[in-house]
């Protein structure tokens, strides 16, 4: 149990509990990239098809997305084309997938949770690089999650 004087040395007095809001836009685009960045992870060519089967969404939605994604040269998208990831969005996306899959290996390994999906995609959004790498630290920087995929290597792992 922290006492008064213990919990001054954690919080400084100027230090104000803050409501922080993050954007639904920067969330769609994250699974967007994060979708991109899983198809040509497994191999695949990515297409509009493949993206909308993965996402659940419309075909026209993507194809939209894209278009968005494309003027912020985070992919190279021309309609009926293969979509191709600039280094701006594989960055995101690599991010993306980094937090999910070390959030699987936390859930999993270290709190001994069953893997809940839903609450891995609510919280990898919100992970600061600083986080992340603390995170990976923590688990002793594994390599794969439960369910054997690769987990991208970051700044922190030095294997």
């Amino acid at each position: 149990m922290i006492n008064s004087s213990d919990s001054k040395a954690l919080v400084k007095k100027d230090d104000k509990e803050e409501l922080y809001i993050g954007t639904a836009s920067s969330e769609h685009i994250e699974m967007y990239l994060k979708a991109i960045w899983f198809i040509r992870e497994r191999g695949e060519e990515v297409k509009v098809s493949s993206i909308a089967r993965l996402l659940n969404v419309k075909q026209p939605s993507v194809v939209s997305m894209l278009h968005k994604l494309n003027e912020a040269d985070l992919v190279a998208y021309k309609a009926g084309s293969i979509v191709d990831i600039t280094s701006k969005g594989e960055k995101i996306g690599k991010q993306m997938i980094r937090n999910t899959r070390l959030l699987e290996v936390l859930m999993n390994d270290a709190l001994k949770i069953h893997i809940d999906e839903e609450m891995v995609c609510g919280i990898e959004h919100h992970m600061k690089q600083i986080f992340t790498d603390a995170l990976c630290t923590l688990l002793n920087h594994p390599s794969q999650c439960p369910h054997l995929k690769s987990i991208p290597l970051g700044e922190c792992c030095k294997r």
